[in-house]
């Protein structure tokens, strides 16, 4: 009687440890953070030219296993106003989804016409939402992308029908290794998380995502650093505003003079029309906003 009683005290004072924590896939208990949702929750109701475009569409509550999850996830199969085609269309949280928006816009366009003379029309994403660990690597805390917070970039299509992708492009030709520094430098300034070629598990896409660093939540992770000081101007314009030399001097993210940056003597092709396909069939109207 006695050892029963003491087996059902420590059952007891078990579920009690892990009240407000869930399995990870992995068997680890994890917390899920109360910003997440926070985060979700506001994007909702304050960014609905985003949530409720055409290329942008609602689904039902996304319940994982333990943590893993989104409240409010977004199927998006474009960016950039609908000019951007995402391929595979990712599911993703709302935060995400217009912070990618607004960059895709800002810093990507203008770094393409800069170095390409044409826009990107499409992204080729290996990982959007996806109930894992850090690396997928077991005993690790949870990825950013188990909350729909997290996507991985492999490749940019441009309008003239050339593809660059980070694990050619990186150490590539002169024009795509200087765009995707570009990309990479003005991601270190948007994003709370870059990722790429030099950090582990990372030498074929860059990943993007809005993960809370540091006891404030405001740190930024950024690896490799911005390595991007080219000795001439791209040949379709100005240096990028947030690339150019002016900035790395100036700004917050520390980097150091790249020598193996060179700008092309001639980019090929010419601009084409621009287009995206968002969904297969009709798209269906988005839940009603819960409030909670």
């Amino acid at each position: 009687m006695v050892r029963r009683v003491a087996y059902l005290a420590a059952v007891l004072a078990l579920g009690l440890a892990l009240v407000g924590c869930a399995l990870s896939p992995f068997g680890v208990p994890e917390r899920r953070a109360a910003w997440h949702d926070a985060e979700e929750r506001a994007c909702i109701k304050s960014r609905p030219p985003v949530v409720r475009a055409a290329y942008v569409r609602r689904e039902h509550r996304v319940n994982g296993r333990g943590a893993c999850g989104i409240r409010y996830p977004l199927e998006v199969a474009a960016f950039d106003g609908g000019s951007v085609q995402v391929s595979p269309v990712a599911t993703l949280g709302c935060p995400l989804t217009t912070v990618l928006e607004d960059w895709m816009r800002d810093a990507m366009q203008p770094a393409a016409l800069a170095w390409f003379g044409v826009p990107v029309v499409g992204i080729k994403q290996l990982a959007s939402y996806s109930c894992r660990s850090i690396d997928s690597i077991p005993g690790k805390k949870l990825s950013e992308h188990a909350y729909g917070n997290a996507i991985d970039i492999a490749a940019f299509v441009l309008a003239n029908g050339r593809t660059v992708t980070v694990e050619r492009g990186w150490h590539g030709a002169p024009d795509e290794r200087s765009f995707l520094r570009e990309v990479e430098a003005s991601a270190c300034e948007t994003f709370d998380t870059t990722l790429g070629p030099g950090e582990p598990y990372h030498g074929d896409h860059f990943h993007l995502d809005l993960a809370h660093h540091g006891r404030t939540g405001t740190a930024r992770y950024c690896n490799p650093k911005p390595l991007f000081s080219p000795p001439h101007r791209p040949p379709y314009g100005g240096l990028y505003a947030r690339s150019n030399l002016d900035w790395m001097r100036t700004g917050s993210i520390a980097a150091s003079t790249a020598t193996d940056v060179r700008p092309p003597d001639v980019v090929q092709g010419a601009t084409a029309p621009l287009g995206v396909s968002p969904f297969n069939g009709a798209v269906t109207a988005p839940p009603a906003y819960s409030g909670n």
